[in-house]
């Protein structure tokens, strides 16, 4: 997992490209400036490495950086070399996981597609914890293991509360709402939290319907991050997979595409928010329902 959050390090190197170009500078030129070997300053362009706060001062001050200018970027360059928030977590975080939740704390909007479960950034802590201790059936997991992976869940759903929220549109299956997870109390519950997230204005839940006809699309549960530009450069989606044995963090622009379109897709035969929520209702009436 990277100690540091992938999207800030990248912002930082694409500035400091930006402002080397600018000044008509060759990565060999000020390297040989400032006496570092051209990969060091290569790779901190890339993201590919970590970068001192006093290092891009040097860089700034070679590219003759006004200081209003000089303070944003230093500020994102110690935002860079801090470990986020998930690195306390690390203990539960296996394979790619921990890039994806990196990535997901710095993403603009995530489009969420899930036929089994509600969606993780959507649970309450009771359906999340009977979901997360179900896999103790086929892997051995501690008590205290499953309540780290809680925590870590209840922790991520803070991007859709904080001051700068990301935006979430999740499709779930109907399947999902009728599923018994958990007891019935749970499920209600679980169908009520669902009502109150629906209530930000940065969430939008959308039902799909098990009796409309619709081009079948046999795709993985998955979600898609898309990120805000930085200087005018716009990064690549992030496509998330995860299944019984393996966790996946895609970039390439062709695997990603397919999956906004496969969203776009699935999305556009799904129930209108309202029309979903009602259901989301009823679903947590019958699940309230004795017997």
């Amino acid at each position: 997992m990277a100690a540091a959050p992938t999207v800030r390090r990248r912002r930082l190197g694409i500035e400091l490209r930006r402002l080397r170009e600018r000044l008509g500078g060759t990565v060999e030129e000020i390297a040989a400036r400032l006496d570092w070997s051209p990969s060091k300053l290569s790779r901190i362009e890339n993201a590919r490495i970590g970068v001192r706060v006093s290092d891009v001062r040097l860089l700034l001050e070679s590219y003759r950086v006004g200081e209003g200018h000089k303070g944003e970027v230093l500020a994102l360059a110690q935002a860079a070399t801090e470990q986020g928030w998930w690195a306390e977590y690390r203990d539960v975080m296996a394979g790619e996981f921990g890039t994806f939740v990196a990535l997901e704390d710095e993403a603009r909007t995530a489009f969420s597609f899930q036929t089994y479960a509600v969606p993780g950034l959507l649970q309450s802590r009771d359906y999340a914890h009977r979901i997360l201790s179900s896999g103790r059936a086929i892997a051995v997991s501690t008590r205290r293991q499953i309540e780290r992976r809680v925590d870590l869940r209840m922790r991520r759903q803070e991007v859709l509360r904080r001051d700068d929220p990301m935006t979430l549109s999740a499709v779930i299956d109907e399947s999902v709402l009728l599923r018994a997870i958990a007891g019935r109390d749970v499920m209600q519950a679980q169908m009520l939290a669902l009502l109150e997230v629906a209530a930000l204005p940065n969430v939008r839940i959308h039902v799909l319907p098990l009796d409309v006809e619709r081009e079948p699309i046999f795709a993985d549960d998955f979600t898609l991050l898309d990120f805000a530009p930085a200087y005018d450069v716009t990064f690549p989606d992030v496509v998330y997979l995860e299944n019984l044995s393996t966790t996946a963090v895609l970039q390439r622009d062709e695997v990603t595409h397919m999956y906004r379109l496969s969203w776009e897709s699935l999305s556009s035969v799904c129930l209108s928010v309202d029309e979903s929520l009602r259901r989301i209702s009823r679903a947590a009436e019958r699940w309230g329902a004795s017997g």
